[in-house]
């Protein structure tokens, strides 16, 4: 599909523009594999053009992932830069933010320089690729980095990617990154409360004689940097909501004008804890799976903006990592190739979520974190823009990935929806 969308008229392509608020047929003309008009009907058409009915094709602005696990360097086994980048691109995402602890970790100026150069040499077509900056060394939560200096990088601001309990070294955090304007990323979590649970506290935990973690390991965290917040007027992002009373906490806050927002993965919006019956290492996350009140709460929380984001949290594991026990596996799944059309099917088929709700949710929203802004779709506005057939089926395999790993529970399993083309 993608060689034959050089040069070529698609007729009635459905347009989603979420900056724009659009949704509606529009006819686009490519040519060498650019965009070149867009318009209600295309009427100066060029001699050697193609034209073809194309209503089943979505055009869209570019999907954006607030962050994910790349396992160069370290843990190339698991998967390459450069497989990392094609499989972005294949799933419709064309910026990615990447968390700071590969090995080693990206805690150091000279580390992201050594990295933006690996990521330079990258073949195009590649995603814009921007780190997270560790905020602590080692992303060990004991000492701060050199904070200011690792803004000379090519970041996309700052986090460990996972818990900071240290209130006094975050206090300091929120102190110093406040004059320097760059987001900061928190993953809540009292690690004073959390005993190892690999489930939400509930029935289905107490069923399954699952290890239980409590709301509050998550509840309290949030509330702690609430007040921080309140105080030091410093911007957060709070990352992996995953709690009915964590949506609440955030409803509040935003309602008190605190400059917080907040997200969500994929996977927290697609299971519940009902789904650990089958004890699957594929279904263990951190945070835990909520229980289905945690799940619907998640939802309707993205669906009216007050989590403003949907995150991949892409995690590849080798096929003998993952094969353990429930207890013992590692968190976390792969997604990006995936998450699209398993969204678009559960929540925009399923008419829970309008298509723009969805498309918010995964473009503009993750740039409004990240203090960027995305332009209307138009010519005159380059950006980048993919193309999606929501009907195309696919296979889940090594046929059809570029990331060579398993572990997701849709493995073999048949898809509907697949990005055809990317324009970046």
């Amino acid at each position: 599909m993608s060689q034959a969308l050089e040069n070529v008229v698609l007729r009635r392509v459905r347009v989603l523009d979420p900056v724009a608020n659009l949704d509606q047929p529009q006819d686009l003309l490519i040519r060498e594999g650019k965009i070149q008009a867009i318009a209600a009907q295309l009427t100066d058409i060029p001699d050697g053009v193609e034209e073809r009915e194309a209503d089943e094709l979505i055009l869209a602005p570019g999907l954006v992932d607030l962050y994910s696990h790349c396992s160069e360097p370290g843990y190339e086994s698991r998967e390459t830069l450069a497989q990392f980048a094609q499989g972005a691109i294949a799933g419709g995402f064309t910026q990615v933010g990447i968390l700071p602890d590969t090995q080693p970790t990206l805690d150091n100026l000279g580390q992201l320089k050594s990295f933006e150069q690996s990521i330079t040499a990258l073949p195009e077509p590649k995603p814009t690729f921007q780190s997270w900056a560790a905020i602590t060394k080692n992303i060990q939560g004991e000492a701060l980095t050199e904070l200011g200096e690792l803004t000379q990088g090519n970041i996309c601001g700052f986090s460990d990617g996972r818990a900071i309990n240290n209130w006094g070294l975050l206090r300091r955090t929120l102190e110093y990154l406040r004059p320097l304007n760059q987001p900061i990323a928190l993953f809540p979590k009292n690690l004073a409360l959390h005993n190892g649970g690999t489930a939400r506290y509930g029935k289905a935990s107490l069923m399954y004689g699952l290890v239980e973690e409590l709301v509050s390991v998550e509840t309290t965290a949030i509330a702690a940097i609430c007040e921080l917040v309140t105080e030091l007027k410093t911007p957060v992002h709070l990352m992996r909501l995953s709690t009915a009373r964590g949506v609440e906490l955030i409803a509040d806050a935003k309602k008190r004008g605190l400059p917080i927002t907040a997200s969500t993965t994929w996977m927290h919006l697609l299971w519940n804890t009902k789904a650990l019956s089958t004890y699957d290492p594929l279904l263990k996350f951190d945070p835990p799976l909520g229980n289905p009140s945690d799940q619907a709460a998640l939802i309707e929380a993205v669906k009216t903006g007050i989590i403003e984001a949907i995150a991949i949290d892409h995690q590849p594991y080798l096929y003998e990592e993952k094969t353990v026990s429930f207890g013992k596996a590692p968190v976390g799944v792969i997604g990006l190739e995936l998450a699209l059309p398993i969204l678009w099917q559960n929540f925009v088929v399923s008419q829970d979520w309008q298509p723009l709700e969805l498309w918010r949710a995964l473009s503009i929203n993750p740039q409004k974190c990240l203090g960027e802004k995305m332009e209307a779709i138009a010519p005159e506005n380059p950006q980048p823009l993919i193309l999606f057939d929501p009907n195309k089926t696919w296979q889940v395999n090594h046929d059809n990935l570029h990331c060579p790993q398993t572990n997701t529970p849709w493995w073999n399993r048949s898809l509907s929806g697949k990005v055809v083309k990317s324009f970046l």
